[in-house]
């Protein structure tokens, strides 16, 4: 019973610092002005949304950057709306690329397999971002050409996140994981359930 108690104080700590790393990460952003007046932002949030699901699985990972990304939206008012999305929409980019690094293939070391998983997080992140945004563009009333440019320049800044963010993100797992095999951290990392 002590054993169990242990091992989720620990996910609830790792949770909690990787959620800070990535509000924090997200804070380093350039804004980027798009058409119909809306903003855009290359940042490096990504990377440590990544590198919560390379390090920690699926779930954990995935909470890790949900929380992150969405207390970030939370305390911008441009952003505070999108916060239920952000919230769905991270927790499946860190997913995705988590239980693809943590599968029966792999443990998390094999770098082929982890940079598969961070692609097709972003991936998974990007169509999520743009249909969101496409379809509220349509909804507010924008003509179809401006959404079309709208979701081009935003496809663009997504698509610059995420290489920025696989390029930061997988050679840190490596690098971070062996040190944390040393710790008792190692027995979150090896987890497939996570």
């Amino acid at each position: 019973m002590q054993r169990t108690s242990s091992k989720y104080i620990l996910k609830i700590v790792v949770v909690g610092l990787m959620a800070a790393l990535v509000f924090a990460t997200s804070n380093l952003q350039i804004k980027l002005p798009v058409a119909a007046g809306e903003i855009t932002r290359i940042h490096l949030g990504n990377s440590m949304c990544l590198l919560a699901g390379l390090l920690f699985g699926g779930v954990t990972g995935g909470l890790s950057a949900g929380i992150g990304s969405c207390i970030f939206d939370l305390l911008d008012p441009v952003y505070i709306s999108s916060a239920p999305f952000t919230f769905v929409f991270k927790f499946l980019l860190a997913f995705v690329c988590g239980v693809i690094a943590h599968s029966k293939l792999n443990n998390g070391t094999n770098t082929k397999i982890n940079i598969m998983g961070a692609i097709l997080g972003q991936l998974t992140y990007i169509i999520l971002y743009l249909s969101k945004g496409f379809v509220f563009s349509l909804l507010e009333g924008n003509a179809v050409s401006t959404t079309w440019v709208t979701t081009g320049q935003r496809a663009l800044a997504s698509s610059i996140n995420a290489v920025v963010a696989i390029i930061i993100a997988v050679p840190l797992a490596l690098i971070i994981r062996k040190s944390l095999s040393k710790t008792s951290f190692s027995q979150l990392m090896n987890t497939r359930k996570l």
